[in-house]
């Protein structure tokens, strides 16, 4: 028995046994996914049928008998021709469980990076989410929040003024703090015949807060660990839209 859904995305297709999910797969784009039961069962299939609605990306229901005794995952042709239309139902209003609703279409892309989200907080009309994993400390989470998930809570839920990246607490970003992580590669640019300084800390509180670096010695090596110099930096403070410039790039 198919139960269709033609009037949502069609890029994807799911497939659970009434009254127990046996398995599910999916396609993202170009990317495939398989879902088996004990893995985030909740994030991705609702107990019941009217909840699918809200997993906009989802074409189809295949309905398996109980009386299968397979437990392989579930797979399923991908099914062209599918119209659609968006499946939007019209606006929702802010409550957690719509909020959960909405990151649940978008945390399959996140998660085939290494990434999730969770709702840290919600604040009147701000919601604070925090990204999880490689997103967390991706140079390009700013773009991924403002971007990717603060446009589709908006254009879902409109009451949502404003979303804001929420961190896990960490070291102040100050001048000692950042020393101690330079420690780690002094050693290696003393002996390159060069250092490396703060010089400069600035837009503290703001979008994109800088640390400037001034680095001295004309070796060439040292100028192939800056990225390392700034990964580090990054991974350590996990300050949204941080940027680490060196003063040599600066005009």
């Amino acid at each position: 028995m198919l139960v269709d859904r033609s009037h949502v995305n069609p890029s994807v297709t799911l497939e659970c046994a009434r009254g127990g999910v046996q398995g599910a797969s999916w396609r993202i784009g170009f990317r495939a996914k398989v879902w088996k039961p004990g893995r985030r069962a909740h994030a991705f299939l609702p107990a019941t049928f009217k909840p699918f609605r809200a997993y906009s990306d989802a074409s189809s229901i295949r309905v398996v008998p109980l009386s299968s005794t397979s437990t392989d995952t579930i797979t399923s042709p991908f099914e062209s021709g599918v119209k659609q239309d968006g499946g939007d139902d019209g606006p929702l209003p802010l409550t957690l469980e719509n909020v959960e609703m909405v990151l649940d279409e978008m945390r399959p892309y996140l998660m085939s990076d290494g990434g999730n989200v969770v709702v840290s907080e919600i604040d009147g009309p701000v919601v604070k989410l925090e990204l999880q994993g490689a997103c967390g400390s991706c140079p390009s989470s700013t773009m991924t929040m403002k971007m990717g998930l603060e446009r589709r809570l908006k254009e879902k839920i409109p009451e949502i003024s404003e979303v804001i990246q929420a961190m896990p607490e960490g070291p102040a970003l100050s001048t000692e703090n950042i020393d101690q992580v330079l420690e780690g590669v002094r050693p290696f640019l003393m002996v390159a015949g060069g250092s490396i300084s703060v010089k400069e800390i600035s837009g503290l509180g703001g979008l994109q807060p800088l640390v400037l670096l001034h680095m001295e010695g004309n070796n060439q090596s040292l100028f192939s660990v800056r990225m390392e110099i700034t990964q580090r930096i990054l991974r350590n403070f996990m300050v949204p839209g941080l940027r680490v410039e060196w003063t040599d790039q600066v005009s």
